[in-house]
């Protein structure tokens, strides 16, 4: 069986890249095996890749369920437990429901995001990472696996695409 070993290609710029990205496709490189790092955002549209679903959408929103929940009980059940009756006003009192209502809907919302991005992110992360100290100076970089007897097949086409350099490398705790 043949050893693996993960390249990482650099680019200057994103259209080279890009272009490489559309080569690793055709050259066998899936989609799940392919990371891209970049210091600046780039929509999953611009690079070619499949937009990746995440839960903190549905997360923030049963954050903002939760904070409804408790709105209601703040206004509407602790008077219900403990009827408190004061001069001519309501028991049930819903101006300041309006309040305490978006606060609490925003704290659930907020908070869970919050958490989510934790989750969705998978941090803190205590596995290897491939870090490359060119991405901080605008760099992109493609890392990939391939066979290694195809390592030079793989370096001579992104090189032929605008890759400033193509090398093995290796992943290192942070």
């Amino acid at each position: 069986m043949a050893e693996t070993v993960t390249l990482l290609a650099l680019f200057a710029d994103i259209d080279p890249a890009v272009i490489a990205i559309d080569k690793l496709h055709e050259m066998g490189i899936d989609d799940k095996n392919m990371d891209v790092i970049s210091g600046i955002p780039f929509s999953h549209e611009t690079l070619g890749r499949p937009k990746v679903s995440t839960i903190v959408p549905r997360l923030a929103l049963g954050g903002a369920m939760l904070g409804l929940i408790a709105a209601l009980f703040f206004i509407f059940g602790i008077p219900a437990l403990f009827p408190l009756h004061v001069g001519g006003q309501p028991v049930f009192p819903i101006p300041p429901f309006y309040i305490i209502g978006f606060e609490m809907i925003m704290l659930g919302l907020m908070g869970m995001a919050f958490l989510g991005l934790f989750v969705a992110g998978r941090l803190p992360s205590y596995e290897p990472k491939v870090y490359v100290p060119e991405i901080s100076d605008g760099k992109i970089a493609l890392v990939f696996p391939c066979s290694d007897e195809k390592q030079s097949q793989f370096k001579d086409a992104l090189i032929s695409l605008g890759a400033e350099q193509v090398r093995p490398v290796e992943a290192k705790t942070l």
